[in-house]
């Protein structure tokens, strides 16, 4: 398309006029093409997605082009860029082709086809989001989410809170506790809305094939002690120590830094004002002194820091008339952290199993002996990657690249890492970006749960769903279950998973209710931080086109609801959620706060935005130049 559309009066030409019309013309034919070329697909759609499903493949053949310089012309001559089009295509290219038919005085050709309206597009994703996520609260269309902690099956009073304040979905993840403990939490809303007259949807999340780490061999125990000091490092309060019995795990009556079993002879020698002397584990000499008695132990208090491992030695005397020695040794300390140091540059071996991982194993002048080892958790994974993909550990805090793939393990060197390097722990995500896993999205655990989840949720996600095949299966096996039938929600949390998200809504309409969660978190290692902000949108605009509800997921307002206090970074986030139907805010101590919080900005966002769309409510800025005045 040429960029000079316009006379030199500012008026547009007609020739101008007509290649807009013409290749808004192609643009029409290609959408009725590709509807009619896909109809064998439209004819297994639920009746109730199809004209959804017919939006969704018109804007398809829109997005495969670039539609910016023909987005400002159209701009140029006061008609739509298109861009908001994702509700209701057809029917906007038509509106334009009617304005340029007009203005270049032809007449336009007539056409059976019925596109989605204006109008109809916005309300058939209402009518979509309602059936998915039930009826919106009061002056708030975007729906909350909030995922249970395990307590919450013996916690009614946080199920009421949480429904008392806003939300609208309760969701239980199924990677968690059992279906006693989900029985209990669905039984604790079931009761809050009946004692409020409220309604809240049921969501279960299924745990879908997780790779993760396996386990690391426990380190040597070690507790550190050490008293509080001021500023410039002086002793205020030393540090107390609750000595028990080993006999019996007696719990520290006062408030202690640690707690230590020792022998019950040793113990019952033990007087108020005794010293206890030992040497730790830095070769530091230590003592403390007994502070006070009881039928169950003794407190003592320390004035320096200490490093205690199994098998201290403790040493004290039982007073002015016995001289001699009496010695304890401690035990039965808590495993060391199990852990492993990676540094940039270090290599690290990933068996296909259970083993056992431990650290690297150096000599006597530090060169590495034996790399550091850890097992995984699906060992087929392996299967299928290729040498020099990346990968990812813990939700992207270490990386590296495949150097060697063997019969049981491969070899990674890790590229990605902090200066002073990072620790990899068990049961810690693994994501292969690039590598082009096979693997079902549903597991033996997934399908054993989904008769529990068929029968008690409204809704079921699917985890890591990478395929129409993954769909399908679904779909399988919620009929081979039979009975009532949970509407369906894709979690897109892979690259394979983003790149088929066309395809697997065209599937997923065959059931007569769907949705979409962005689980942000492993989507952003698999796509690249950098990308996801971009990815996030193209997955709203699709499924906006599709008609389809969407839910934003992870680390919502995370900090507050971990910690109590809020980043600048999150309120923004929080901000931004309202593009989609719902937004999820994960467990944590300060959850009803980060609730009240988010619905606070939910509400106050509608007010401005509508999806793409900016709402223009009267602004008491524009007053203030008036005012000063």
């Amino acid at each position: 398309m040429s960029g000079k559309r316009k006379a030199k009066t500012g008026h547009p030409r007609q020739a101008d006029l007509e290649q807009l019309l013409a290749e808004l013309t192609a643009i029409r034919m290609e959408m009725i093409d590709e509807a009619d070329t896909s109809q064998a697909i439209l004819d297994n759609i639920n009746p109730l997605y199809r004209s959804s499903a017919r939006n969704l493949l018109h804007y398809l053949v829109l997005r495969r082009r670039d539609l910016r310089p023909l987005q400002t012309c159209l701009a140029e001559l006061g008609l739509s860029s298109l861009g908001r089009a994702e509700s209701h295509v057809l029917a906007l290219i038509d509106a334009l082709l009617d304005t340029l038919h007009r203005l270049t005085g032809t007449i336009p050709p007539r056409t059976a086809e019925e596109p989605v309206g204006f109008s109809q597009g916005s309300e058939l994703l209402v009518d979509h989001t309602n059936c998915q996520l039930g009826p919106p609260p009061p002056d708030r269309w975007v729906r909350i989410m909030v995922t249970m902690p395990s307590a919450a099956a013996e916690d009614y009073g946080l199920i009421h809170t949480l429904l008392q304040h806003g939300m609208d979905c309760m969701r239980i993840n199924c990677a968690h506790d059992d279906e006693a403990a989900w029985l209990k939490m669905i039984g604790h809303l079931r009761r809050a809305e009946k004692a409020m007259g409220r309604s809240c949807r049921v969501v279960m999340d299924l745990g879908g094939p997780k790779l993760r780490t396996g386990r690391i061999e426990a380190g040597q125990a070690v507790i550190r002690i050490r008293p509080r000091r001021d500023r410039y490092g002086r002793v205020v309060e030393p540090a107390r120590v609750w000595l028990r019995p080993r006999s019996a795990s007696c719990p520290p009556p006062f408030p202690a830094a640690a707690c230590l079993a020792v022998p019950d002879a040793w113990l019952a020698r033990l007087r108020r004002g005794h010293r206890i002397h030992f040497i730790d584990a830095r070769e530091s000499r230590r003592v403390m002194t007994v502070v006070e008695t009881t039928d169950h132990g003794c407190l003592a208090e320390l004035e320096k820091t200490a490093y205690i491992v199994a098998a201290t030695v403790l040493r004290t005397t039982a007073g002015k008339s016995d001289d001699a020695w009496h010695e304890a040794s401690v035990n039965d300390l808590p495993p060391g952290e199990r852990a492993i140091l990676l540094q940039k540059g270090d290599l690290l071996i990933v068996t296909r199993g259970s083993d056992e991982g431990h650290p690297a194993v150096h000599d006597a002048s530090g060169n590495v002996v034996t790399p550091a080892t850890i097992g995984s958790t699906i060992p087929e994974a392996f299967t299928e990657v290729r040498q020099g993909e990346p990968i990812w550990f813990d939700d992207g805090k270490l990386g590296g690249i495949i150097e060697r793939i063997d019969q049981d393990h491969i070899v990674v060197r890790i590229t990605n890492a902090r200066p002073g390097g990072d620790k990899l722990r068990p049961d810690k995500g693994i994501n292969l970006p690039e590598s082009r896993l096979t693997l079902s999205a549903l597991t033996a655990k997934d399908i054993n749960d989904l008769r529990f989840v068929s029968r008690h949720a409204d809704v079921v996600e699917l985890s890591f769903a990478n395929s129409a095949r993954d769909v399908e299966e679904l779909q399988q096996h919620l009929e081979t279950i039979g009975g009532r039938q949970p509407a369906v929600v894709l979690k897109i949390e892979t690259r394979r998973g983003f790149e088929n998200l066309p395809d697997m809504l065209l599937t997923a309409m065959q059931f007569s209710c769907c949705g979409v969660m962005i689980a942000r978190g492993d989507l952003a290692v698999e796509c690249g931080f950098d990308r996801l902000a971009e990815v996030q949108e193209e997955i709203l605009w699709i499924c906006e086109a599709a008609h389809v509800p969407v839910i934003w997921a992870t680390q919502v307002l995370e900090t507050l609801a971990r910690k109590g206090i809020p980043s600048r970074a999150e309120i923004t986030d929080a901000a931004m959620s309202h593009r989609a139907e719902c937004v999820m805010l994960n467990k944590g101590p300060n959850v009803v706060t980060a609730l009240q919080l988010l619905d606070d900005i939910l509400r106050r966002m509608q007010a401005h935005q509508n999806k793409k769309r900016s709402m223009l409510r009267a602004l008491h800025l524009a007053h203030t130049l008036t005012e000063r005045r």
